[in-house]
């Protein structure tokens, strides 16, 4: 049993969504262009001025005549002609620009001032060459820059209204992803699938069709044209959806419900006809639909009656799966949690003919599991596959992965290089209940009463004949609970009974009891279990129909409806009824304390052995609570079978 700490209130923030008149994404983004383009085009421009600017102020300009005068005193030592620029040179260091007439000589134009040849003579004139690329560009540039600035301009605005043609052109396309036959790093086979053994022999028929259609059309029959997998989250629906496709090396068309639906009218059924078209065109091939409830739930319930989109989507799909060919090999799988809400005309006689159920794996089932996920992973000897599947009831496919990645990141954190049971051990509780938190640490006193609270309900899972027993104790904070008991089955079950149910409750209440008779108090600590428990109590009243005052009748609506964000169940039941349920889960709850009080006081010495042992050491594991419970005169709780072999 898990003991929660203190939780505190937090804030939360909600962002109101923008009015009407706001600007859409696309809209921005071509905003966001016009400005980038519109501030590099000023800065260019300052630069540019700021550099003409700079070079007309280092070097001064004079008149031609100025320049003939200065010839004339002797004071000019080069000159070098750039087409009708002079740039002059002065016997000083002095350097000063001028400009000749245009299609004159320079020889002609300072004769016209009265520059003699001789004059002329005793200075260097040098003539650069005036048809090279630079200068083309140079006298280009003032018209060459706007021009390219414009066709930049108008190739980012025709840029973002073709994607945004092109986005509403595909708006109806199917999303769906495909896994190519021959694509073998992608490629999954029923080698990869360890357990479901029932559903992969329902599931061979559709390999054995899509392999061979003409066997089974020979003779008349017609392979199932939809199969529906049910079963819990992480059961491995979608893996065994991948390995049909990749048994039979058929096309695998894969796409989520929710990517059907759209704000816009009509865009799921678009891309329902597109996906299905492009399965045809691929035939044989697979159309694999994840979490179908989505899109498939009863119709009529809509908030848009009739016009809903999701509703619009189904129909299609109806129509779509109704009008396929015998000839026609494609298939159509999908998968959901939750089978009870789709609608009945998705799971008629040549819809969804077949529904194959994925239970939660046994232990045998889980062995097999764990050795698929640890074919690249490397164990020490003293890794026992056996020992941590008997300690995993009730974890899925998704859930033993998770598990065999935890305990390779824990052996690599400590830089080993090789995974050990402990990392394993270790990472069943990590997936369970989440990190541990030994930075958080109790007072003597919170301690105390974790310590109590915890071997309460340790020693009514160990007396109580029809509850689990106990594999570990401890104090150390984890997640969310500063303490828990793992409680584990001697061996898998797949009924409960109502004895059962009762010892449940009472180890539930063990904490409460505890804390209550000991400390004279409560604390928040017992919340969980009291929520857990009661919740127990009620479902044995209302849905197992094991009580007596009561009678057999079934009192748990169908789910409800939903009314602004919460579910509203519909009551099918008068108020005296009511009344009735609330006073036998009442009943309940009291018999279940009063057999918690007088175990505990019974077993005080018990309880306060295996309280100081917790406070001492803070983890207790099987082998050393068992102990604990022989000195004190109490038989642990032992597997019939010959396979039982302790779990530490």
């Amino acid at each position: 049993m898990a003991l929660p700490e203190n939780k505190d209130k937090k804030k939360i923030i909600i962002k109101k969504s923008s009015n009407g008149n706001s600007k859409g994404p696309k809209e921005s983004s071509i905003m966001n262009y016009i400005l980038s383009i519109l501030l590099v085009f000023i800065v260019i421009s300052t630069i540019y001025s700021f550099v003409s600017n700079t070079t007309s102020k280092k070097t001064p300009e004079i008149p031609l005549s100025t320049l003939a005068q200065d010839i004339k005193g002797g004071a000019v030592k080069e000159i070098t002609v750039n087409g009708d620029d002079l740039n002059v040179e002065y016997k000083t260091g002095d350097k000063k620009n001028s400009r000749k007439e245009d299609a004159v000589a320079l020889s002609q134009s300072l004769d016209n001032l009265g520059v003699s040849k001789e004059q002329l003579s005793q200075i260097g004139i040098n003539i650069q060459n005036q048809n090279g690329l630079g200068y083309w560009l140079l006298n280009l540039a003032p018209i060459i820059f706007p021009i390219l600035f414009i066709l930049i301009f108008v190739w980012f605005l025709s840029r973002q209204v073709k994607g945004a043609g092109i986005q509403a052109l595909t708006f109806g396309q199917s999303k769906a992803r495909m896994i190519d036959p021959n694509d073998k790093s992608q490629r999954v086979t029923f080698k990869d699938v360890a357990g479901a053994k029932e559903a992969k022999e329902e599931l061979l028929e559709i390999v054995d069709f899509l392999r061979n259609p003409k066997k089974f059309l020979d003779i008349g029959a017609r392979i199932p044209k939809g199969i529906l997998l049910m079963g819990a989250p992480g059961t491995g629906k979608t893996l065994l959806a991948r390995a049909v496709a990749g048994e039979a090396g058929v096309a695998f068309f894969s796409i989520s419900g929710s990517e059907f639906v759209e704000m816009f009218v009509g865009v799921g059924a678009s891309r329902v006809r597109d996906l299905f078209l492009m399965a045809k065109k691929n035939a044989p091939a697979i159309i694999f639909v994840d979490e179908i409830d989505a899109v498939g739930r009863v119709r009529g319930v809509g908030a848009g009656g009739g016009n809903d989109e999701r509703e619009q989507t189904l129909n299609q799909i109806l129509v779509e799966m109704d009008g396929f060919e015998p000839n026609e090999k494609v298939i159509v799988m999908a998968a959901t949690n939750r089978p009870d809400v789709l609608d009945p005309a998705l799971l008629r006689p040549g819809r969804f003919d077949r529904r194959v159920t994925l239970d939660l794996p046994d232990r045998r089932d889980r062995e097999e599991i764990l050795r698929v996920h640890s074919g690249k992973k490397p164990f020490a000897e003293d890794v026992n596959l056996k020992v941590i599947a008997e300690r995993t009831p009730g974890f899925s496919g998704a859930d033993l992965y998770s598990l065999m990645n935890e305990g390779a990141i824990l052996a690599a954190r400590e830089n080993r290089t090789k995974i050990s049971q402990f990392d394993l051990i270790r990472s069943i509780e990590k997936v369970m209940l989440g990190p541990e938190r030994r930075s958080h640490i109790l007072s003597k006193k919170e301690k105390e009463i974790t310590a109590y609270h915890e071997a309460g309900h340790a020693v009514l899972a160990s007396l109580l004949p029809y509850a689990d027993p106990v594999h570990k104790i401890s104090i150390i904070a984890r997640g969310r609970a500063a303490g828990y008991v793992l409680k584990l089955p001697l061996e898998d079950t797949k009924l409960q009974s109502r004895k059962e149910f009762l010892d449940d409750i009472a180890v539930s209440l063990g904490g409460y009891v505890t804390e209550k008779m000991l400390f004279d108090d409560l604390t928040t600590g017992p919340s969980n279990d009291l929520q857990v428990s009661t919740a127990l109590a009620r479902d044995m009243v209302t849905k197992y129909g094991m009580s007596d005052s009561v009678g057999p009748i079934a009192l748990e609506g169908a789910g409800g409806k939903v009314l602004f964000g919460r579910g509203v169940e519909e009551q099918g039941f008068s108020e005296k009824v009511a009344s009735d349920i609330d006073a036998e889960v009442s009943r309940i709850m009291k018999e279940a304390l009063e057999k918690a009080k007088k175990v505990i006081t019974e077993n005080r010495k018990l309880l306060d052995a295996i309280a100081k042992r917790l406070m001492e050491v803070e983890t207790i594991e099987r082998a050393e609570f068992e102990n604990i419970l022989i000195t004190h005169g109490v038989s642990p709780k032992q597997k019939m079978d010959i396979e039982h072999q302790p779990l530490v």
